[in-house]
């Protein structure tokens, strides 16, 4: 085997062991979602147990990415995103970046009804930059407000708010982790 596919095989396991932990998953109920044994998925993960098709599609499965995101195969062909909006609580979020990692994403808030937003906070930091209408952020006891070509970047665990400043719909570039993604839509979902 050459060494390119050898540092290919040798990285799966320790891939497949940060995608389960940043799932929040044990091995326990990996092992009851795909019938794949705890010390199978163990010895995976530690690189003692090479991957096979037969193990790494029922863990594509479970995790809902494709296969090759898990070997870390190189990206080939259309390199295009397929964007898939999702709109909740006057929010649209447009996906400008594949799963994993830090996510970019372009974000339109619509003006909202009069009254008091509601602050959140989750691990990670958020950048966001303003394209058009003025964004009213919320962050502590700050209240600031952001015009076309202004950033902010800030510690997502301090108390924050983001919305349009007015009666026109703000629309700007967002830049956070996972956990970010996970509460931006859970919370808009409210």
């Amino acid at each position: 085997m050459n060494s390119a596919k050898k540092d290919v095989l040798d990285a799966v396991g320790p891939r497949l062991r940060e995608l389960r932990r940043r799932r929040g998953i044990t091995l326990a109920e990996l092992g009851q979602r795909t019938g794949i044994s705890e010390s199978t998925l163990s010895r995976l993960e530690g690189g003692s147990r090479k991957p096979t098709l037969e193990l790494l599609l029922p863990l594509a499965e479970v995790y809902a990415v494709p296969l090759d995101h898990l070997v870390g195969a190189p990206r080939r062909g259309d390199p295009r995103i397929h964007l898939r909006p999702v709109t909740r609580g006057g929010m649209t979020l447009v996906p400008l970046s594949v799963p994993g990692g830090a996510q970019a994403y372009k974000l339109l808030i619509s003006p909202a009804p009069h009254g008091e937003p509601e602050l959140q906070t989750h691990e990670g930091f958020e950048w966001i930059y303003v394209l058009a209408g003025r964004l009213r952020l919320l962050l502590g006891e700050q209240s600031l407000s952001l015009n076309p070509g202004e950033a902010a970047e800030f510690d997502t665990h301090v108390p924050h708010w983001i919305g349009a400043d007015g009666d026109q719909a703000v629309e700007l570039l967002i830049l956070l982790g996972r956990q970010g993604e996970r509460a931006h839509l859970r919370v808009r979902g409210t």
